[in-house]
């Protein structure tokens, strides 16, 4: 990526960015899933100093320095760019639930970098769609928010000796996701520490079957999801440390709903389709909150001010 020092935009830029899940059961690490419910930033260049403002989900917690992650993330793009300009204002509104397994760390990375490469004249010629990936998922530590992040719909991703990589795929057109968001968060570094460092050969099997048919049964056959999402890697060894989300994805699935753990947890994923969606958010619970969602398939995007 050539070194040429930047050129920066006057105007505003305006991003917006889907939630993610993750996982979705056997699909560890691997499969990510975009849905319509976004944060938006909007950044613009100044002269001196940097500005953060935070409004929403997080806004009592989120750093307003250069600590936040919005900014780190641009910041990585910047220098990636050539430089740095002499200053920075930043808003974010904040929608996506901050510590509930729904992607809301990749998606400040994505916005922060997506944000940067459109403040500089000709920054997507300069740094393509996979650059800004391999920088996303080098601050997020693994690429499946990310990629889902940024490129809309399903995705499935992985990593060799070269780098992260992903591949976009088909989402049945039907599924029309319900997420249930308790009000307490938890720590991904925290439950990913509560799995094991082996599993048996017969869980192997089980897996790897298990993530092939989930594939297949999110393009064209949603009507195998239950069968598919189906998970031994995970969420069984986080049961003990969020019961509540263990007891309503048994719940979900005792009722024939195809639930998983979102992410790394709390938040509970239902793979619904519109027939079946009322059904499912019948069984909320006291202290969660049942959003019906939308698969976004357009990912990070710049909407024009």
């Amino acid at each position: 990526m050539a070194k040429v020092k930047p050129t920066f935009r006057a105007a505003p830029v305006r991003v917006r960015v889907p939630a993610t899940s993750a996982n979705l059961g056997p699909g560890f690490d691997a499969l990510g899933l975009a849905l319509s419910l976004y944060d938006d930033i909007v950044v613009r260049v100044t002269d001196s100093g940097l500005s953060v403002d935070v409004a929403g989900m997080g806004a009592a917690t989120v750093a307003r320095n250069a600590r936040n992650l919005v900014v780190r993330a641009m910041r990585l793009a910047f220098d990636r760019l050539g430089g740095r300009p002499r200053g920075l204002e930043v808003v974010c509104a904040n929608r996506i639930p901050h510590g509930r397994g729904l992607g809301s760390s990749a998606a400040a990375i994505v916005a922060g970098l997506v944000a940067a490469r459109a403040l500089v004249v000709g920054g997507a010629e300069r740094m393509g769609d996979d650059d800004l990936f391999a920088l996303g998922s080098e601050l997020e530590g693994h690429p499946d928010n990310v990629a889902a992040c940024l490129r809309g719909g399903l995705t499935l991703s992985w990593t060799d000796s070269v780098g992260v990589h992903a591949v976009d795929l088909d989402v049945a057109e039907v599924l029309t996701p319900v997420v249930f968001v308790p009000g307490a968060s938890s720590s991904t570094k925290a439950t990913r520490k509560l799995l094991p460092e082996t599993i048996p050969h017969s869980d192997a099997v089980h897996a790897a079957a298990r993530s092939a048919l989930l594939v297949e049964s999110l393009r064209r056959r949603p009507e195998l999801l239950l069968a598919a999402t189906e998970d031994r890697l995970h969420q069984p060894f986080r049961a003990a440390a969020m019961p509540r989300t263990a007891a309503l994805v048994a719940d979900l699935r005792a009722a024939g709903f195809a639930a998983v753990v979102s992410g790394a947890g709390p938040t509970v994923l239902a793979l619904t389709t519109a027939a079946s969606r009322e059904a499912a958010m019948s069984h909320q619970r006291r202290g969660w909150s049942a959003l019906p969602l939308d698969v976004d398939r357009d990912g990070a995007v710049v909407i024009p001010l």
